[in-house]
């Protein structure tokens, strides 16, 4: 599977997909705040590390999946677990990414400039996960 920008699916998810994500997000984002003020910052930041969209991505993906599906009159179930799967070790890959830009802005950011730091974990958050995908398909 390539690496893709399909904007057209913007199109198909309805706007309660898009609540449901925000608030499943932001939830997760409450909880690690209120661990964060119950046992410190370093707790709350493991867990605001959570991806948490991913559970509600998926759950849409797999929708969305049997739905197509079930327009031409398949039950879709196979192609839903295939879909979920790829989204699921694209998250991992992308958390990897996510451990890089952590790891550069907690060195970097008390001796540079917020823009440059931000800046450049963000271009290793994308090479990193890119490069992850890439090996990936060569193993």
């Amino acid at each position: 599977m390539k690496i893709r920008v399909n904007l057209s699916a913007l199109a198909e998810t309805k706007w309660h997909e898009y609540v449901v994500r925000f608030l499943f997000g932001g939830l997760v984002t409450a909880v690690a705040g209120i661990i964060a003020k119950a046992f410190g910052p370093v707790v709350g930041g493991l867990f605001l590390a959570f991806p948490a969209i991913f559970p509600a991505s998926a759950t849409l993906i797999e929708k969305h999946e049997k739905q197509k599906k079930g327009r031409v009159g398949l039950t879709g179930a196979r192609r839903a677990a295939d879909a979920v799967s790829v989204e699921a070790a694209g998250s991992a890959m992308g958390s990897i990414g996510l451990a890089v830009f952590a790891v550069l802005v907690w060195r970097a950011a008390p001796s540079h400039s917020a823009w440059l730091v931000w800046s450049g974990a963000s271009l290793a958050w994308v090479c990193v996960s890119v490069l992850m995908w890439e090996l990936r398909k060569r193993l």
